[in-house]
C-alpha cells in the first residue's frame, strides 16, 4: 500500500513539474510556444508540387511519393480514386504507374485478384510533396553516399 501511495505521489509531482516546464515555453510542442488557451496562428497553405514527374527514392523500399495534386480524391470504404488511373486494369489506357505488385498479396504472401484490404488506402504510405519549408535541418545522408565514402576511405 505505501509502494502504490509513494508511486501516485512520484507521479503526480512529475505531472507538475512537467506542467511547469511547459508553462515556462522550454519545450517547444507542435502548437509551438501557444499557451493551451490561446488560438496559434495557422500554418499557411503550401502550394503542393505538381509537376507529374517522378522522384527519386532516398532509401531502399521507400515508398514513391505523389507527384501530382490529389485533392478531393475519395479514397474510402466505397472507392478508390487512385486505383482509376494506377489499377493493374487501367494503366494502359491511362499511361499511369502500376502499383506495385506487393499490393496484390495478403500478409502470409498469397496473390489476391483485387487490391489488398491492408494496401487499399494509399495516403497511409504515399504523400504528396509541396513547397513547404523544412522544420528541421536535413542531415540525411544518402546510402550510395555512405557507400562510396566508406569505399574511398578504406574501411
Amino acid at each position: 500500500m505505501r509502494l502504490i501511495s509513494l508511486l501516485s505521489s512520484l507521479a503526480v509531482c512529475l505531472l507538475l513539474a512537467s506542467h511547469s516546464v511547459a508553462a515556462e515555453g522550454e519545450l517547444d510542442a507542435l502548437r509551438g510556444n501557444v499557451p493551451l488557451l490561446e488560438e496559434p496562428e495557422p500554418e499557411p497553405l503550401y502550394r503542393v508540387e505538381d509537376r507529374g514527374l517522378r522522384q527519386v527514392r532516398e532509401y531502399p523500399m521507400q515508398p514513391p511519393t505523389i507527384p501530382h495534386r490529389i485533392d478531393n480524391y475519395q479514397v474510402d470504404l466505397n472507392a478508390n480514386r487512385c486505383m482509376a488511373c494506377h489499377g493493374r486494369t487501367r494503366v494502359g489506357e491511362t499511361q499511369a504507374i502500376m502499383v506495385s505488385v506487393t499490393h496484390y498479396m495478403d500478409r502470409d504472401g498469397n496473390f489476391l485478384g483485387e487490391l489488398s484490404p491492408r494496401r487499399y488506402f494509399c495516403t497511409q504510405c504515399h504523400v504528396t510533396q509541396s513547397d513547404a519549408p523544412l522544420r528541421v535541418d536535413n542531415i540525411f545522408v544518402d546510402m550510395s553516399e555512405l557507400i562510396r565514402g566508406s569505399r574511398f576511405s578504406g574501411q
